[in-house]
């Protein structure tokens, strides 16, 4: 099911031409210098024309948009792209060619939701060029599923047709009675719009009277049977206030509350496709509602569906309920003013008491603030304030006076030499006495460092060796100490030497 396709802002041939004079103006536009432009330097031949790639996009950009301007193209979505700026890049193609498109995001396009790959859609843009790549665009306006597109043309050509005839002028509207008592209402007695109505009339104004025209709201033949209950309202209307017939375009359109049968016409139906509110989009139904004597209330459809009856009628509602409130909001408005007059009074009231009162206690408070006892009380505080603050200024002062002098003496004090000599003493004996546990300690120091050495040279010396069984050969004559057999000789006397004692020898072979 389609909506919104009657929005006016969405219909596609709602201002989408290009206005011949700014073709005119584009056309006279002197093309933008090259920086490449090197003319002047190097002339160019005589009945040779040089253009800049720009130069040449823009003319081309100009020749289709005079052209061809605004059309109606249809194919197959892809590629379709969603920036995150809100434009929405897609390409258009069928068996043949492609075509790129973008919507832009302050378009107000309905069915943007259409816009899915593989999906065939009717589109209605103007073509251009993208001068920044040199490639030509469909710059979309209107977006509709592949099909619809006749009716909407139909649609858009009636609409025109009568908005030059003036059937939809504003000064033609007419205002509706503020407290109706008696409406007719066109529309099928099955379907939900009267059910609509009638529970929304009972609720609001029950006294409200409704004179019921049945007709079909959709099919073949629903248009003439709309116009034809439209018209039998107002004889009705017309035999009933005594008048002969319904006044010409010539005749005053206002008739008299006194004598007024009916008070206005309702013509409505719910919700439907494009095709499904069709019977409203008649030109039978228009000149209908625009002939009439009566008021016209117009709630085709829901809040999105816009329909030729909603253009002619003198009062167009979103839906079928709204028109009911609208009819009855002067008479609801009235009985809830009513029914809140005794609190309205009561709030009034109150409010006028307060303000009295705070007035009152206004002027109390300046008789108070001007009696003669305020002054001399307010005298009598000043005097208080000024003696305590006297006083706290001789306790500053005070203060003040012994904390210099506290100052004062602690520097006396700090500059006399007796406690610095005392403090200089107790230096001097505590680096004394530091000095001589430094010494004891180096000499502790060194005497276990001595001892240590000591013991470690003892048990490396020869005697310690001797005593653990060793013995030292040496030459008896030069004391050389024997360290490899070959160096004795036969017959060398020898002189071995152990822990206790030596041994003389002589060697043999």
């Amino acid at each position: 099911m389609r909506r919104g396709l009657n929005r006016p802002k969405a219909l596609p041939s709602l201002a989408l031409e290009r206005p011949a004079w700014l073709n005119s103006v584009n056309l006279m536009t002197k093309p933008a210098k090259s920086q490449w432009d090197f003319g002047e330097l190097f002339p160019a031949e005589t009945g040779r024309k040089i253009l800049s790639v720009s130069e040449l996009t823009a003319q081309v950009k100009r020749l289709l948009e005079k052209s061809v301007g605004s059309v109606w193209v249809t194919g197959e979505v892809t590629n379709l792209r969603a920036q995150s700026s809100g434009h929405m890049y897609f390409t258009l193609k069928d068996a043949g060619a492609q075509l790129s498109c973008v919507l832009f995001r302050g378009e107000t396009v309905a069915h943007r939701e259409l816009l899915q790959d593989g999906q065939k859609v009717l589109l209605q843009g103007d073509v251009t060029v993208y001068e920044a790549r040199g490639q030509y665009q469909l710059v979309v306006r209107s977006v509709e599923l592949q099909g619809v597109g006749t009716l909407q043309i139909a649609f858009e050509k009636l609409k025109q047709k009568l908005a030059t005839e003036g059937l939809f002028a504003p000064e033609r509207k007419r205002p509706l009675p503020k407290y109706p008592q008696r409406i007719g209402l066109v529309t099928s007695p099955t379907g939900a719009a009267i059910r609509d109505i009638l529970h929304v009339v009972q609720r609001r104004n029950p006294d409200l009277e409704i004179i019921l025209a049945p007709c079909r709201v959709q099919g073949q033949g629903a248009a003439e049977e709309i116009a034809a209950a439209i018209r039998m309202l107002n004889e009705f209307h017309c035999r009933s206030s005594g008048r002969e017939a319904a006044p010409s375009e010539n005749q005053s359109r206002v008739t008299s509350p006194a004598t007024m049968v009916l008070d206005l016409i309702l013509v409505t139906r719910g919700g439907g496709s494009l095709e499904d509110l069709w019977a409203f989009n008649e030109e039978v139904v228009a000149r209908a509602i625009f002939e009439s004597a009566l008021p016209v209330v117009s709630a085709v459809g829901h809040e999105i569906d816009f329909t030729i009856c909603d253009f002619v009628a003198d009062v167009r509602a979103a839906t079928p309920s709204a028109a009911a409130e609208i009819i009855t909001e002067g008479v609801f408005a009235s009985r809830e003013f009513v029914a809140g007059a005794p609190d309205w009074l009561r709030r009034k009231l109150r409010q006028q008491l307060e303000h009295a009162m705070e007035d009152l206690r206004q002027v109390h408070g300046r008789l108070g603030r001007w009696h003669p006892r305020r002054r001399f009380n307010e005298a009598l505080q000043r005097l208080d304030d000024l003696q305590a603050g006297l006083l706290r200024g001789v306790r500053q002062g005070t203060k003040d006076r012994r904390l210099t002098w506290q100052n004062l003496a602690g520097r006396l004090r700090r500059v006399r030499p007796a406690p610095g000599l005392r403090q200089r003493r107790e230096t001097l004996v505590t680096n004394r006495r530091r000095l001589h546990e430094l010494a004891r300690a180096h000499l502790r120091n060194w005497t276990n460092r001595f001892a240590t050495t000591e013991s470690r040279l003892r048990l490396l010396g020869p005697e310690q060796v001797l005593a653990r069984g060793y013995s030292i050969t040496m030459d008896a004559a030069t004391g050389t100490v024997i360290r490899r057999a070959r160096d004795v000789k036969s017959g060398q006397p020898l002189r071995t030497r152990v822990k206790e004692g030596e041994i003389s020898s002589r060697a043999e072979k």
